[in-house]
């Protein structure tokens, strides 16, 4: 099955963590052993720990992390145009922009690692309700999308869209996290809580909606038929999954939800 990997990489010079497939295994395989079964063996006797100064700094973090990433892609995509927004392949080797494609969604790559903290922080702090199927699955399949259309496809391309979108609705939600570990009380009272939430449900709609766009009507784009097909459906999913959430949790009435969670 790993004999697959012996295809030659698009990207002759591959960036850390980049040139085997072995060290994200071990990094998921560690993520998933621990979350769900060590981490609350681990936790059993122990006190929840408290993160809330390590948790500012994170979140502040993935707030200026995310950002700065949406703010360059927005420039370069949307402001300068570098690319055919109807047809986003990736650069060839010397074009003057192919650097900045790679260096950014290394970029990216590496956030979707970072992010798997939050879960590992939810474990030492027994706030096992938030382990979510959902949450888990989204983690884990946002890093092993980033590498394979690495390893298999190259940098950049179509998926800037998706890493643009996506890394505007992590600025809002992380900055919701820093609120909620910075000041006491902010998670349940915060009155937009539930629109980040309706955010990401938009999120995935509008990516749907652009990727079967391109699919449809981009007759000569050069961008594999497949991976738009993959992104399609991963849409699908994820719009199920989060609008599921969302129901269970804002759509029904609070003695919905007890029966809810008590059943």
């Amino acid at each position: 099955m790993f004999g697959i990997f012996n295809i030659p990489p698009p990207d002759p010079n591959q960036l850390p963590l980049t040139n085997s497939p072995w060290p994200l295994i071990l990094i998921l395989t560690i993520y998933l052993l621990f979350v769900l079964k060590f981490g609350k063996i681990f936790m059993k006797h122990r006190e929840p720990y408290d993160l809330t100064k390590l948790l500012r700094i994170y979140n502040l973090g993935q707030v200026a992390y995310n950002g700065i990433f949406f703010g360059i892609t927005f420039y370069y995509l949307i402001c300068q145009r570098i690319c055919n927004l109807n047809c986003m392949e990736t650069f060839p080797f010397g074009h003057e922009h192919k650097n900045l494609e790679r260096y950014v969604h290394y970029a990216y790559f590496i956030n979707k690692i970072l992010d798997l903290l939050d879960t590992i922080f939810f474990v030492l702090r027994k706030s096992y309700k938030q382990i979510s199927f959902l949450h888990v699955y989204h983690h884990v399949m946002m890093v092993i999308g980033c590498y394979l259309v690495m390893r298999f496809y190259g940098t950049g391309g179509h998926f800037n869209a998706v890493g643009m979108i996506n890394s505007l609705v992590h600025t809002v939600m992380y900055f919701y996290y820093f609120l909620s570990a910075h000041y006491p009380g902010v998670k349940a009272n915060i009155w937009w809580k539930k629109y980040i939430t309706i955010t990401q449900l938009i999120q995935f709609v509008a990516l749907f909606l652009y990727t079967s766009y391109v699919l449809i009507f981009a007759k000569n784009c050069g961008f594999p038929s497949s991976l738009l097909l993959v992104q399609i459906v991963q849409a699908l999913i994820m719009m199920y999954m989060f609008g599921n959430f969302y129901v269970k949790t804002y759509g029904l009435t609070s003695e919905q939800q007890v029966r809810h969670k008590q059943g």
